[in-house]
């Protein structure tokens, strides 16, 4: 006797579903790790589970398209900084870096500030790596192929250009990556080894991309800000290039300009042909490796002791305090201020517990030392693994940022980074604020579904979630509107949102009452072909609508 899939029926919710199309009052039946109906009344069986959503709104969860949680996903506290935001999905293998392919040695030594080790994976490659993430989390977790991962099992730390073998050797480990499920391809191009790459590799390292009809996904050249305009004029000549047959499709990284450039850019690289898409967290500061920023850029190529020991040599150092420090404050992104401009938030050295939460300047005055000192004295103990979340001079204001988010072209990405005692808020808080801060300035509930959700499904080729639909799998996050807020600040960056108590992940009801269920249903995701149109002459892609209407009120 064949036993019948479990069955949710979450009943009187207002239903956003992810395609545009207007909020409506319905029931949703979930069927074993589908939606069934969505119907005005589903009348519930007597085994049913059922989930009373009057009030609420009841929209497809979300997919933070750029996050650090590859490793992080197993520990609880993450799992619930996800889900009280609604994120059901996330997407690894970021800025070129991860453990896969390979056995993440590597990743876990030079990326250990900013995605943490991970607990189970010993290597045999992105297949292997996604099965970890089979029900083993409550979150599903999508990978890029990350490219700097790629180069580094087959060229090591080097520069210079790949050989035609390194080359070829390079793109077989990309196309199987594709082959076992990987969403797209991934770059860092201010992190080594990526940085050693021309746009004539990453082409090159595209084109399996291509022929997959999967993404490139960068981290872009120059820093952003003002270096934008050229780190996109090379995304788009990569992207031309990265097949013969039309190009591969594009996708920036966690963008980080002012609106009117960002909107003069994107235009201008739509007009030369190119398929782009675009990640962008709603905060302005932003958070890096310690050594990146204050460091010259050759040392990130050194073996980790090489480098530890220069820099406990004293003719090193007096050479970085005569030499290098002052160009430090030469840097545009910096300046004199560099000092107070660099908030730490991580180190592992047990001896500094006390430093994440105050700037290179307080450290320096409770050390008595001079700040160059404190800093290298701080990198040393931390073996490099140093991170900070990064000041600006000028906050920018949420109508710069609204006018990004409400680009067509926008999908929510965190950045998040879960490693460190005072990280950087946007993990716990950023798709949480996309909806206290930006429905009715960028984007309506209805968009807001779109843009968190339905796109980044559509871009990354996760296809069966991101909409509300019959068949698709229920990802559901169920919203309070008039509470749903972010709580993590910069000085308490670590409290869980609020106002989303219940989700459900692959039809399983993984957060209730605001409460983790302990129920493990995530899934590593693999990459799903694009679905037919539904009728004839109907366009599948989620409409447009963002057009902002007041927040607050009644679903």
């Amino acid at each position: 006797m064949t036993a019948h899939p479990h069955r949710t029926v979450l009943r009187g919710g207002t239903v956003i579903d992810g395609t545009g199309a207007p909020r409506r009052i319905a029931d949703i039946e979930i069927v074993g790790d589908v939606i069934g109906r969505i119907a005005a009344a589903i009348e519930p069986r007597d085994a049913d589970q059922t989930v009373d959503c009057t009030g609420r709104l009841v929209m497809p969860g979300f997919i933070d398209a750029h996050a650090h949680a590859d490793g992080a996903v197993f520990q609880t506290d993450v799992q619930l900084a996800l889900l009280r935001q609604g994120v059901t999905t996330v997407i690894g293998g970021q800025d070129g870096v991860s453990y896969a392919p390979g056995d993440g040695r590597w990743a876990d030594t030079y990326f250990a500030a900013i995605n943490g080790p991970h607990p189970t994976y010993t290597g045999g490659g992105v297949g292997e790596l996604l099965h970890t993430y089979d029900g083993t989390t409550p979150v599903n977790v999508g990978y890029l192929v990350p490219a700097g991962t790629v180069r580094h099992e087959v060229m090591g730390m080097r520069a210079g250009r790949a050989d035609a073998a390194q080359l070829a050797r390079m793109r077989q480990l990309v196309a199987d990556g594709l082959d076992a499920g990987a969403l797209g391809l991934s770059t860092g191009l201010d992190y080594v080894p990526g940085i050693f790459a021309d746009a004539a590799e990453l082409a090159a390292l595209c084109a399996p991309v291509a022929e997959a009809d999967a993404l490139y996904v960068t981290h872009m050249r120059g820093g952003y800000e003002a270096n934008s305009a050229a780190g996109l004029r090379e995304v788009v000549a990569i992207c031309a290039a990265g097949d013969a047959h039309g190009g591969v499709r594009g996708h920036v990284s966690h963008l980080h300009v002012d609106a009117t450039d960002g909107v003069r850019l994107l235009a201008e690289a739509a007009a030369s042909g190119a398929d782009l898409s675009f990640d962008m967290y709603p905060y302005t500061r932003g958070c890096t490796l310690v050594s990146m920023a204050v460091l010259p850029p050759e040392y990130s190529a050194l073996d980790v002791e090489v480098a530890l020991a220069r820099l406990s040599d004293p003719a090193e150092r007096a050479q970085l305090r005569d030499r290098w420090f002052p160009a430090v404050a030469h840097k545009p992104s910096l300046g004199p201020q560099w000092p107070t401009m660099i908030r730490v938030a991580h180190t592992p050295a047990e001896q500094w517990a006390w430093a994440p939460g105050l700037t290179l300047a307080e450290i320096s005055a409770r050390r008595g030392t001079p700040v160059e000192d404190a800093t290298l004295d701080l990198l040393v103990a931390g073996r490099l693994q140093v991170s900070a979340v990064m000041a600006v001079r000028e906050e920018r204001p949420v109508e710069n940022l609204a006018r990004l988010f409400a680009h067509p072209a926008h999908t929510g990405g965190s950045d998040g980074i879960f490693v460190g005692a005072v990280p950087h808020p946007r993990a716990w808080g950023a798709f949480a604020r996309f909806l206290a801060t930006y429905i009715g300035r960028s984007f309506t509930w209805e968009g807001a579904a779109v843009h968190l959700a339905a796109r980044t499904a559509g871009r990354f080729g996760l296809h069966e979630r991101g909409i509300l639909r019959s068949g698709n799998a229920a990802d559901i996050a169920i919203v309070d509107p008039s509470t749903a807020t972010d709580a993590a600040t910069y000085d308490a960056p670590r409290q869980p949102a609020r106002g989303i108590d219940d989700v459900f992940v692959n039809g399983r009801h993984v957060l209730r009452g605001g409460v983790l269920t302990g129920v493990r249903a995530g899934r590593g995701l693999r990459r799903s072909p694009a679905p037919p149109p539904r009728s004839a002459g109907a366009d599948p892609r989620p409409r447009q609508t963002d057009h902002p209407t007041p927040r607050k009120g009644t679903p």
